[in-house]
């Protein structure tokens, strides 16, 4: 086994224990006495509230989390499908670069929450409004990451490539996208995180499914051990995510993983 093997075993080792600690720790410091469960329930009765919410009468964790999923992927997707051909675009021409700049820096500030009321008003509260909703909240950030990775390309290598008689089309498929991909993919990764953000926002008005309605819903029952269940499947959720994110990188970047 390879140093880099034993490296990767010792941090997974280590950040176990890590885990493990903290968790008996806290079901310690709850079981003693010392924080009230109304306020945080200890680990194993998070866990017992998870079970009844999976398996019990209100088995609706996992309709939940295939709701909030469906709704983070598909704003997500549409953002990217969007965003990163404007990008590139934008990235290579300086004309189009200077038309857009000034409507990208008017919707790049607005948070995902100051479009809730206008998607509300347009689509209703159907899931439309929902991916609307991840969609506005994540397109700048995937727009502008592609244009920093657009820029940041080596220019000889496309000055090298038009003077070998390259058209433009051909110097963004072959030269400028795989310059840029490995920055881009970074910031795709970044903003699938956004993505959640803003669907928790949308699930919280005008929703009847999700981990963010059921986050709230609980806040009005004071139900803290409901509250951190929802929480723990967003972080379970969004680490499958970025393990699957991780898998589809090293298959579009395969001197990546060579190197």
């Amino acid at each position: 086994m390879d140093s880099k093997k034993l490296g990767l075993w010792h941090s997974a080792i280590v950040g176990s224990a890590g885990f493990i600690f903290f968790v008996g720790l806290w079901e310690v410091v709850v079981r003693l006495g010392f924080i009230d469960p109304f306020f945080l329930p200890a680990p194993s009765q998070v866990m017992e509230r998870a079970l009844a919410m999976t398996t019990g009468k209100d088995a609706v964790l996992l309709n939940d989390i295939r709701m909030s999923g469906t709704r983070v992927l598909t704003g997500f997707l549409l953002s990217a499908v969007v965003g990163v051909p404007l990008g590139l675009i934008m990235g290579t021409s300086r004309l189009v670069r200077a038309f857009l700049n000034p409507i990208v820096s008017i919707i790049r500030p607005l948070p995902a929450l100051s479009w809730i009321p206008l998607s509300m008003l347009w689509l209703g509260i159907d899931e439309q409004q929902k991916y609307a909703i991840v969609f506005m909240g994540c397109f700048a950030s995937v727009l502008v990451y592609t244009i920093d990775a657009t820029l940041k390309v080596d220019p000889l290598l496309i000055l090298a490539a038009r003077n070998l008689g390259a058209k433009r089309l051909h110097t963004l498929r072959f030269i400028v996208l795989p310059g840029a991909l490995p920055n881009i993919l970074s910031g795709l990764k970044v903003v699938l995180a956004i993505a959640w953000t803003c669907v928790i926002s949308a699930e919280m008005v005008g929703a009847n499914s999700g981990l963010g309605f059921r986050i709230w819903t609980a806040k009005e029952w004071s139900d803290t051990g409901q509250v951190l269940v929802g929480m723990l499947c967003i972080s379970l959720t969004v680490l499958v995510l970025d393990i699957i994110y991780r898998v589809i990188e090293k298959v579009l970047l395969p001197w990546k993983r060579m190197s």
